[in-house]
């Protein structure tokens, strides 16, 4: 099926025996999943640990395919921690041996201590060079494929979700979220690694150095656990909301900016405005309740650290006058002390970052894992080679959000010979857009089948029916590029002249070839450089470039003015010929060039025949009919 145009309608729901869930989407409860995890701030412990672990799962898995790579970075961080442990030893011997050395009239001990320290300096900055390239790379790698993933599962993704899950939601999880994954791959594996191993082998050393003197600093690390499981659990919660809360903030400026034109006319500045300082003041909010928790948490770390070295040195320097402490060793050991607790600052630069990543994770996650709700079939049939477009409704139910007090087609049945031109007349929200929306397989019916000549479409794959079945709506919508280019999406392989045979069938061959460079005119963004009716008629050369076997016409005249309508008649009348067609058109002259009418009620045809003979009747729609004909005196 090849949709030419969206248009929004009433939000249906998922169908209920036609969901499943994706393969590597995790069990999870439907609370939390998906779409509704988007305003999860707070959850309850056991969905919050869920949640993470998902997160993790995600992490890991982009993580896997570098495991090479981030091996060899590992032992480039191990060769640079060990050149960096000998530096402070370097100086324990330079006092204590090289030194006196000097004194005693031989200096080589000296200069041979203070060369092996430079080029260990040189040593670590090279090694660290190496890491950071290596990891740079795999970050970028893994946004990349992060990239990849939620773009390519967005457009999977039903028009049921994305008329719930809005572009700027969309926009957030492709932004801001992946933004704080940026950050924390950025720096966050220097400071995992690098930090990390620094404190274990450090620790050990110090261990080595002088066993007492290791244990008072030890001993500050248990208000150090106690303060990082405060911290993680409690960023854990700030940083959702500030997730949420940036997410509203591009909702909102993307909405504005889309609807820009009522904001101006309509004088809704003032109430935009209003909004925007209400979901910005709540990100602003959420930021400093995470830069607070930061900064208790970074001052109590260093507020130990301060204390661990004022104890050593008051315990060391005690030792030192007593004679049982060199002091060369005294020296090295704070010189390790205040390397211990730079990188602990760094490690809890990478928890926060961490923290923040999680949160971003969530939400993306959230994206990755939401069922496919109209999902290609696991056991697909083929249609015939050359469709011939017999369309049947075999009990069809539908209800919005599955839910029974919405439904809008209680057991449809009908059924539409191939070639057959159909008009759907009816009020507003009677089910026909509905109806051609089941066709196209936008959704799929909660009970019952669409079948196209014979084949349920939840049996048909999507290849197949977008070369079948093609839809043309209300709001038609071009891409960036040239006027050949839109046509084209009907039909990527077409030549230059399918594509003007394509626009002369409808009358848009004209006007086209007026634009300044013709075919080749960029349209810009939406279309903006043609008027509203020039791209409803671009819309369909899209639609008779494609040649279906259905085509779809859902208010598809309604842009166009009365000139414009009368002269796509004719091309209507050609391109409708031997191929099944439903129209749905509140314009009755459109209706007019149909086999048959139905007039739709609640879901339900009231009336069924060739426009001739209801017109003559006097039923619903020959009072329609006569409002028509009112309407143009």
């Amino acid at each position: 099926m090849t949709v030419i145009d969206e248009q929004s309608d009433r939000r249906p729901g998922t169908s209920g025996n036609t969901e499943r869930r994706p393969v590597d989407a995790p069990e999870e409860h439907d609370a939390w999943r998906g779409v509704a995890a988007e305003d999860l701030d707070e959850v309850d412990h056991e969905t919050g640990l869920r949640l993470a672990s998902r997160s993790r799962r995600l992490l890991g898995t982009l993580l896997r395919p570098h495991l090479r790579p981030a091996v060899f970075a590992l032992v480039v961080v191990v060769l640079e921690n060990l050149i960096t442990l000998a530096g402070p030893l370097l100086i324990a011997a330079l006092i204590d041996v090289g030194i006196p050395a000097a004194i005693g009239g031989r200096p080589g001990p000296l200069f041979g201590f203070v060369l092996a320290y430079a080029a260990c300096g040189i040593a670590s900055s090279a090694l660290r060079a190496v890491f950071l390239e290596v990891s740079g790379r795999i970050g970028q790698d893994v946004l990349l494929e992060l990239r990849r993933l939620v773009f390519e599962r967005a457009q999977r993704l039903s028009v049921a979700f994305h008329e719930k899950y809005t572009s700027g939601r969309m926009i957030s999880r492709l932004t801001s979220d992946l933004d704080s994954l940026n950050d924390m791959l950025g720096m966050g594996l220097d400071g995992l690694f690098v930090s990390g191993l620094s404190v274990l082998t450090i620790g050990g050393v110090m261990l080595w150095l002088d066993a007492p003197l290791a244990l008072v600093v030890l001993a500050g690390f248990v208000p150090l656990l106690l303060l990082t499981n405060w911290f993680r659990h409690r960023s854990q919660r700030t940083y959702r909301r500030t997730r949420t809360a940036v997410a509203k903030v591009i909702v909102q400026f993307v909405e504005t900016m889309n609807g820009i034109r009522a904001v101006q006319a309509f004088r809704r500045q003032e109430r935009n405005e209003s909004i925007m300082a209400r979901q910005g003041g709540e990100y602003a909010r959420a930021n400093r309740a995470a830069l607070r928790l930061v900064a208790v948490y970074m001052t109590t770390l260093r507020l130990v650290g301060g204390v661990s070295l004022a104890a050593v040195l008051a315990y060391g320097g005690w030792r030192v006058s007593a004679g049982t402490l060199e002091l060369g060793t005294l020296a090295a050991f704070t010189l390790y002390l205040r390397r211990f607790y730079d990188p602990l600052d760094d490690l809890a630069m990478f928890l926060n970052s961490y923290q923040s990543a999680v949160a971003a994770l969530e939400k993306i996650s959230g994206v990755l894992t939401e069922p496919v709700s109209v999902p290609e079939p696991v056991h697909p049939r083929p249609l015939p080679a050359h469709p011939r477009g017999e369309l049947s409704f075999e009990g069809v139910t539908f209800a919005y959000d599955g839910a029974p007090e919405r439904i809008v087609l209680p057991e449809f049945s009908l059924h539409v010979p191939a070639g057959q031109t159909v008009a759907l007349v009816g009020a507003t929200g009677a089910g026909k857009s509905t109806l051609a929306k089941l066709v196209a397989r936008f959704y799929d019916p909660v009970t019952g089948a669409v079948r196209l000549d014979g084949v349920d479409l939840r049996s048909v794959t999507d290849a197949e029916l977008r070369r079948a079945v093609v839809m043309v709506t209300q709001e038609s919508f071009l891409f960036s590029g040239s006027v050949a280019d839109n046509i084209a999406i009907g039909k990527p392989t077409a030549t230059r002249a399918e594509i003007e045979a394509a626009a002369t069938a409808v009358g848009a061959d004209e006007f086209i070839r007026a634009l300044p460079d013709g075919y080749d005119t960029d349209v810009r963004k939406r279309g903006g450089r043609l008027s509203a009716g020039q791209r409803q008629l671009v819309a369909f050369a899209r639609a008779f470039l494609a040649d279906p076997a259905v085509l779809v016409l859902d208010e598809a005249t309604s842009s166009m003015d009365i000139p414009s309508e009368r002269a796509v008649q004719g091309a209507l009348r050609t391109v409708l010929a031997d191929r099944t067609a439903l129209i749905i058109a509140h314009r009755l002259s459109t209706v007019l060039i149909a086999d048959r009418v139905l007039v739709v009620d609640r879901g339900r045809i009231i009336e069924d025949g060739p426009p001739e003979r209801l017109i003559a009747d006097t039923g619903a729609f020959a009072t329609l009919h006569q409002a028509w004909r009112n309407s143009l005196v």
